[in-house]
């Protein structure tokens, strides 16, 4: 994958206790940009939620269920960026149980990433909401 700057667009913490209860990690909305690249295609889009078993990609042009991904993106406040693969688990074609795109289950996330995501989780969930 080539070298692409990777930015972090804004961060927001919501989460119902219903997708809590889905989910076997617990999982914080942050929008950060992603780069992943197919076989044979290259992309850059922006998650809507991660944790450490995986990411939701915002895209009207998901890829199939099975679909190996690498990706590459960055966490606010951590020097590298998260290079990693997955594999496409679920697609959503959007409407009112959410936008369009895919869930990407992580197939390698090494100890330091994984740490990294679920002290972010921790402090976007512990963060005061902001009024609108």
């Amino acid at each position: 994958m080539s070298q692409v700057s990777v930015e972090y667009e804004s961060l927001a913490t919501a989460e119902t206790e219903e997708a809590t209860e889905r989910r076997r990690s617990q999982r914080a909305q942050l929008i950060v940009r992603v780069d992943y690249s197919t076989v044979d295609e290259i992309f850059s889009e922006f998650t809507s939620d991660i944790n450490d078993g995986g990411l939701f990609i915002e895209t009207d042009n998901p890829q199939p269920a099975g679909t190996e991904v690498s990706m590459r993106f960055s966490l606010p406040g951590q020097p590298e960026a998260v290079v990693t693969a997955g594999r496409v688990a679920r697609v959503s074609s959007g409407g009112s149980d959410g936008p369009a795109g895919m869930g990407i289950e992580f197939e390698v996330l090494g100890s330091e990433a994984s740490s990294a995501i679920n002290m972010l989780i921790r402090s976007l969930r512990t963060s005061p909401q902001s009024s609108s």
